[in-house]
């Protein structure tokens, strides 16, 4: 989704992110770009610098919900995280996923849609389309080298206001900058699907989806009382 941020809007999130960087440069490895998440910047969506793009979000996870069939009545979506991403020439985050997540999101703060700053690389762990296991990536096959419907990755190019949403289980990466003389910004998201919450003579949480927060009792540590008391 392209969104249009007030200009104001988008120089104030990326002067946030810049200052919150400060003098690092990277995570540990120095090539590896600088994750707002590792060094403890995993709450922008508590800043109000970031509150139209909280707005966006929440709206078009909705969106893609509906969109993948999805009833909103019968869920409820909660933001885990959001973090910054900040990258020099060069830089990569390496292959992952998001166990911790169900729906993960990324905006662009930066980029002109050429790829030349960093794209973002998602694979394609299932190859689903191969039919015959193995056919898409082995030696002399009969699939087309490259079919967009067999490829082993898809990239998108970063672009200033573009946000992307995509399942927390596929993994993904950021390419290395081409670009000498800009930095990659970006800002990522993690959102998990719960129940809503319910009385006894309401619907129950449906099998396979987490109750909702609100229902759960966090056990104490030995020696520690509980929490809270679980309302019946």
């Amino acid at each position: 989704m392209q969104l249009r941020p007030d200009p104001l809007d988008s120089a104030l999130m990326l002067q946030e992110v810049l200052a919150l960087r400060g003098e690092l440069h990277s995570n540990p490895d120095p090539d590896c770009a600088w994750t707002g998440d590792f060094h403890g910047v995993w709450q922008l969506h508590q800043r109000p610098e970031f509150s139209w793009l909280l707005q966006q979000v929440s709206r078009e996870a909705q969106h893609y919900l509906r969109d993948l069939g999805f009833d909103l009545d019968r869920v409820r979506l909660h933001l885990q995280r959001c973090w910054p991403v900040v990258a020099e020439p060069g830089q990569v985050v390496g292959r992952h996923h998001h166990p911790n997540a169900h729906l993960s999101a990324v905006y662009y703060l930066n980029g002109d849609g050429s790829g030349r700053n960093g794209c973002l690389r998602l694979f394609n762990g299932r190859h689903s389309n191969e039919l015959v296991p193995g056919l898409a990536v082995g030696h002399d096959g009969p699939i087309a080298t490259g079919h967009p419907l067999n490829a082993g990755w898809h990239d998108v190019a970063p672009q200033a206001g573009l946000l992307l949403l995509f399942p927390s289980s596929t993994d993904h990466a950021v390419l290395p900058s081409d670009d000498e003389d800009d930095l990659r910004l970006s800002i990522s998201f993690d959102l998990c699907l719960t129940a809503p919450a319910c009385g006894p003579a309401e619907f129950q949480p449906p099998e396979y989806l987490a109750p909702h927060p609100g229902q759960w009792l966090e056990l104490p540590l030995a020696g520690d009382p509980p929490s809270r008391k679980m309302e019946p």
